[in-house]
């Protein structure tokens, strides 16, 4: 994905200006761009644009970002696809319900295009990375497999999200360390990321409910683990 000319960026918000400045920036900088100004156009666009890189607007009309974000994870197409969420927004709960349903990132406006150019290049930076470890686990009962993003237990396939799967890879990864909320926040979503310790609470939480309870461990007053025991 180092290759600017072959990553498609889709940019989702309602006010023109918005759509106009990012996408300009965007193609200057070689990446091929399609818009929506509402999440139900942003959804269908989506699913036959298939890009690489989601900018969606939260307040919108017809669907919000929350939602339309929320029906993009569940096309399996999509479920690499970064999707960082632009909105004025900054009340806590906007930025928990974006990660609950899948956020990479979370930017607040006025949006600086030089800035937002380089947390893209962040994210791709990464995932490069991660691309680099090895790529299964087993471990107990579960083969954690990051090629294609599932879980095998006892020939069962789960899927998760993105950020759900990184997070357990991490632990899974490292049987029977903890580490706090703030270890998880830097490991998974990176140091340029602004996201909230309860984001890491809601993902383990949904993981838990997916894969059962016996897996990860809650260390009180510290953090968690991927408990062999």
């Amino acid at each position: 994905m180092s290759d600017k000319t072959k990553i498609k960026v889709l940019v989702v918000d309602d006010e023109p200006d918005i759509v106009d400045i990012l996408t300009y920036n965007l193609k200057k900088e070689g990446y091929e761009v399609e818009s929506a100004e509402d999440g139900i156009k942003a959804v269908k666009i989506a699913s036959k644009f298939l890009p690489d890189v989601i900018l969606l607007d939260i307040m919108m009309p017809n669907q919000d970002g929350v939602e339309t974000c929320r029906q993009m994870r569940e096309i399996p197409e999509l479920k690499n696809s970064f999707i960082i969420f632009l909105t004025a927004r900054s009340e806590e709960y906007s930025e928990v319900a974006a990660f609950d349903v899948g956020a990479d990132d979370y930017i607040t406006k006025p949006i600086k295009p030089r800035a937002l150019m380089s947390r893209i290049a962040a994210l791709f930076r990464r995932e490069s990375k991660k691309e680099q470890e090895f790529t299964q686990i087993k471990i107990k009962d579960l083969v954690i497999d990051r090629s294609s993003y599932t879980i095998d237990k006892a020939g069962k396939t789960i899927t998760l999200p993105k950020k759900e799967f990184e997070l357990l890879y991490f632990l899974a990864k490292n049987p029977n360390m903890v580490f706090s909320r703030d270890d998880l926040l830097q490991n998974i979503w990176g140091a340029d990321v602004f996201v909230l310790a309860r984001t890491v609470d809601v993902h383990i939480r949904k993981v838990r409910e997916k894969i059962g309870e016996d897996y990860i461990t809650t260390v009180k007053g510290v953090g968690y683990k991927f408990d062999l025991s």
